[in-house]
């Protein structure tokens, strides 16, 4: 899951950063708002976390032109502005959640997994897909019951592809979900993660388009 953070605390910022690629997640970091608006004209996420106070731009105007241009990109909002009135110009500006400062790690994250969810139009969080099951939550994979250990970066791969069975995702659209723009990415590295989940997963599980990208076939 590739994930912009918009803060301009670097202290905040930092250990968020840290926290959620320890996660899986690749995460852009923006500190402030008009470099912020101009990464989501070009660039595609899977989710924001917006700060308010921003220099430059402030968060709810960075929000507003998003929604405004069609973009339904989820947003959660990580703020100090604590008082309800910013609150509901928050999520009438198109926010998904709202999370108050200071905020706790565990918290944040389970609202980004909620939100995600969501999006993708899924009630349960455990995506089962044949006998694969693949838990967001404590991410974690099982296949016909059994545990199967997975790197940081092979669960991230099969996450993308199990979120869309039968969609061909290319090279270059793992490699979005897989690193921030100040991570170094190895020539194969892609091929690598699949050819890792395919020894631990079975041959089948991961099937190649020449030319193209990879798939996990429909159920």
């Amino acid at each position: 899951m590739r994930v912009l953070l918009v803060e301009d605390d670097p202290m905040i910022a930092q250990g968020l950063q840290t926290a959620l690629r320890d996660g899986g997640f690749a995460v852009d970091w923006m500190r402030d708002g008009a470099g912020a608006a101009a990464a989501l004209r070009t660039a595609a996420f899977d989710l924001v976390l917006l700060d308010l106070g921003l220099p430059r731009r402030d968060g709810i105007d960075v929000l507003r032109e998003l929604r405004r241009r069609g973009d339904t990109t989820p947003v959660i909002i990580l703020t100090a502005r604590d008082d309800i009135q910013h609150r509901v110009a928050g999520l009438d500006a198109g926010a998904d959640d709202y999370v108050v400062k200071p905020f706790d790690l565990d918290e944040v994250t389970a609202r980004m997994r909620s939100v995600l969810r969501r999006a993708a139009g899924r009630g349960e969080p455990v995506i089962q897909h044949g006998d694969l099951r693949l838990d967001p939550v404590t991410r974690t994979v099982e296949r016909g019951g059994v545990p199967v250990n997975l790197s940081a970066h092979e669960y991230a791969v099969l996450e993308a592809l199990l979120q869309r069975p039968g969609a061909v995702l290319s090279r270059a659209q793992l490699e979005d979900r897989l690193y921030g723009w100040d991570e170094q990415i190895g020539s194969n590295a892609v091929e690598v993660y699949v050819h890792g989940l395919r020894r631990k997963l079975g041959s089948d599980a991961i099937r190649t388009l020449r030319g193209v990208g990879y798939f996990v076939p429909k159920a």
